[in-house]
This record gives C-alpha cells, sequence and structure tokens, in this order.
C-alpha cells in the first residue's frame, strides 16, 4: 500500500518571523551588493563619455549607461520594498515578544496573588490590634514600675519647685560675683597677710635700736649685736 499511494509526508513547521526577517535581511544584502557594482559601471561610462567627442560612439557609451542606470533604479526599488518588509517583520517580532511577556508577567502575577491569600489567612488585622493593645499595656506598667523604683526617700513631696529655682539663681549670682577677680572664687584665693595679722592681733616688731638703760649709759659701748665693741687701735704718723 505505501508503494501505491506513498507515504505521508510531515509537514514542514511554518518559518518564525526571526527566520523570515534573516531571510530578507540577506535578500537585501545581495541587492546591496549588485547596486554597487552598477554605480561602479556607471561611473566608467561618465569618463568614457568625457573623454569620447560628441558622435555615435558618444552615443553608444550613453546607451549602455542609461540601461546600467534603470537596473540601478529597479533594484533600488526592490532594495526599498525589502527593508519595508524587515521593518514591518521587526514590528511584530516586538509585538510578539512584548505579548510573550504580558504572559509570563501574568503568570507570575497570579502566583504571587496564590501566595498571598495563603500568607492572609494565617494574619489576622484583629490579633494585629490586639497584640498593640497589649505591648502599649506593658510599656506603661514598665513606666510606672520605673518611675516607682526612681523615687527617692529623703526628698519631701511639698518642695516648691519655683522657690528652689529661685535659690539656685540666687546661688549663680554670688557665685558670679566672686570670680569676677581674676576668675577665681573667693574661697580659693590666698588670705592677705593685713587680714591674718588683724586675726591674729600681734604687736608689730621693734625698728631701730633698743633703748639704752640708764646705769650702762657709761659702759662699753656694743656692736650690732648687743656684745662688747673691739676698740680700734689708733694709727700714729
Amino acid at each position: 500500500m505505501k508503494r501505491v499511494f506513498g507515504v505521508k509526508k510531515d509537514k514542514e513547521p511554518p518559518p518564525s518571523v526571526n527566520d523570515a526577517s534573516d531571510r530578507i535581511s540577506k535578500r537585501g544584502e545581495t541587492v546591496d551588493e549588485k547596486i554597487k557594482r552598477l554605480d561602479a559601471e556607471l561611473s566608467r561610462y561618465k569618463e568614457q563619455i568625457k573623454k569620447t567627442r560628441p558622435g555615435p560612439a558618444q552615443e553608444a557609451v550613453k546607451a549602455r549607461a542609461m540601461r546600467v542606470l534603470k537596473q540601478k533604479r529597479m533594484y533600488e526599488g526592490q532594495r526599498d520594498m525589502l527593508y519595508n518588509q524587515t521593518f514591518n517583520l521587526d514590528q511584530v517580532s516586538f509585538a510578539a515578544e512584548g505579548i510573550k511577556d504580558a504572559q509570563q508577567t501574568m503568570t507570575a502575577l497570579k502566583s504571587a496573588n496564590k501566595e498571598l491569600k495563603g500568607m492572609m489567612k494565617t494574619v489576622k488585622i484583629q490579633d494585629i490590634d490586639n497584640l498593640q493593645d497589649e505591648m502599649m499595656d506593658l510599656m506603661d506598667v514598665s513606666n510606672e514600675i520605673q518611675e516607682s523604683l526612681g523615687r527617692s526617700y529623703s526628698v519631701p513631696d511639698d518642695i516648691d519647685e519655683e522657690e528652689l529655682m529661685g535659690e539656685l539663681d540666687a546661688l549663680e549670682a554670688d557665685m558670679g560675683m566672686e570670680t569676677e577677680a581674676d576668675g577665681v572664687p573667693s574661697y580659693l584665693q590666698p588670705d592677705k597677710e593685713s587680714d591674718l595679722d588683724a586675726e591674729l592681733n600681734l604687736p608689730s616688731a621693734p625698728i631701730g635700736h633698743a633703748a639704752t638703760p640708764a646705769g650702762r649709759a657709761n659702759a662699753q659701748a656694743e656692736d650690732e649685736l648687743g656684745l662688747p665693741a673691739v676698740p680700734h687701735a689708733s694709727l700714729r704718723g
């Protein structure tokens, strides 16, 4: 039977957008090469026309140049058509890639939505509010405990804060007056000699030589230390 009817051939998969775009791009490159060859040929004909004199020879060169120019215009039209096809295929490819990205995004969003729903089942807003209220109560109790433990036993409760502030201001004023002299408090400054003598109330030391008693008026003279003075020998010439 296979020999009579033959074997069914498998259908080839349709070309993708990228395959078609590559094929058209190759065709466009081939057309560009043909156009370059025609440009070179046209340049050669232009030189020949400049060198030849007007006449049958020049007209023949112009006819060949016109034929080459027509071929060039035809290839340029084909190249423009191929470029347009490539541009359309690129737009289709871009749209297809955008759709694929949208599909992947939708799949990821669905998966994330499912996970979020599962997690939200384990978390309740009421439980969170109750937990926050309990934490606030615990913090208030902790603050009360700290305030109770921080109270001083020796400080009375009926102290007037304004009175304390007045005393503090007066103390600062006194300290400012004391520190005006060289910036040193009075209790750190050395005591003056006149104040020390006044406090001790001591008599002043005698100044000069002591008075000579009456019984010793004719006695031997004394030196500065109160000892008998040594007589000086007289020198005679």
